[in-house]
């Protein structure tokens, strides 16, 4: 596995927990419920954090030679 790489998705993953974090923010400032907000939410954010695990699991693979 390539050092790089691992710091390269670990720093990607940080940033999209932050990102995440802000989403949340957004969609709570201006809500009236809890459903206003969690539901919303994980639709935005389902499909982003899927994508991004799945992308990690590629690049983090262990190759055969």
């Amino acid at each position: 596995m390539n050092k790089g790489t691992l710091i390269g998705v670990a720093v990607a993953l940080a940033v999209l927990l932050y990102g995440t974090v802000m989403v949340f923010e957004a969609f709570d400032r201006n809500s009236n419920s809890a459903s206003d907000t969690i539901r919303p939410f994980v639709i935005t954010m389902g499909p982003v954090w899927a994508l991004a695990l799945a992308a990690s699991i590629v690049l983090l693979r262990r190759r055969s030679p």
